[in-house]
């Protein structure tokens, strides 16, 4: 069996093929210590590396696996960790022959879904900004915002990283001190819900994403605990990443 090594190494969940297409053009990735050719195909025994680092990877045909986590507020969503915390993936299942790719990150407080694949086409076009995939958040701020206040988030903040707004605001309740928000939005720049908030001069005391496009968070899964999608979920994800299922 051969494969295309930028179809191979998107499969693998190393980038994009875009992206693997821009490191072969650049020269950053070999195959048995020599410069990659675009296009080029692979058996599935040859050494590839980026930068002279390793990229796993495996051309055997297989069956995909997608998982659902709640994630707790003292986790990060990192494969390794400096300071020494957590990881969302020593919580996660073991598999073989494979390994679980995130759908998006969760920052070190915030709590909430997180979709989990061994299919890295289908996580790179979850999380590709040009799907524009809807992501839903409960938050509670410090403070109670005026309707003028709410109606800017929606019509664009200026961040360090450019315009950002929020799709829908709605208020869900909340009394003494704090309120809580629902709202949604069709990127994942870093921190960019609570970033949003502090533009407008509140911070967020409580943050918990409740759904990623067509899949939502079920009240039943606690903290700490995953959960496999079924058929009909896989086919929603694959469908809002219009590609293709492999199996």
């Amino acid at each position: 069996m051969t494969n295309r090594i930028h179809k191979a190494l998107a499969a693998a969940g190393h980038g994009s093929r875009r992206k693997i297409e821009k490191w072969i053009r650049e020269g950053r990735i070999t195959v048995d210590d020599k410069i990659a050719i675009l296009g080029v195909c692979i058996k599935g025994n040859e050494k590839i590396k980026l930068d002279g680092k390793l990229l796993p990877y495996n051309l055997e045909k297989k069956h995909h696996q997608h998982i659902i986590y709640h994630k707790p507020s003292n986790e990060i969503t990192s494969r390794h960790d400096p300071e020494g915390r957590d990881l969302v993936f020593d919580s996660l299942p073991l598999i073989r022959n494979a390994r679980w790719i995130a759908v998006g990150r969760l920052d070190y407080s915030t709590t909430g879904l997180l979709i989990f694949t061994t299919d890295g086409e289908l996580a790179n076009k979850l999380m590709h900004p040009s799907t524009k995939i809807i992501r839903k958040y409960a938050v509670r701020v410090h403070g109670n915002p005026s309707y003028s206040l709410l109606r800017k988030l929606k019509s664009g903040v200026q961040l360090d990283d450019g315009l950002a707004s929020f799709d829908s605001i709605e208020t869900v309740g909340g009394s003494g001190a704090n309120r809580w928000f629902r709202v949604s939005l069709r990127e994942g720049r870093n921190r960019e819900v609570r970033r949003l908030w502090n533009a407008i001069g509140f911070d967020v005391t409580r943050l918990i994403r409740i759904s990623y496009g067509p899949i939502q968070l079920p009240l039943e899964l606690k903290r700490g605990k995953f959960e496999l999608l079924d058929k009909s979920q896989v086919y929603s994800l694959y469908q809002v990443a219009k590609i293709l299922p492999t199996d």
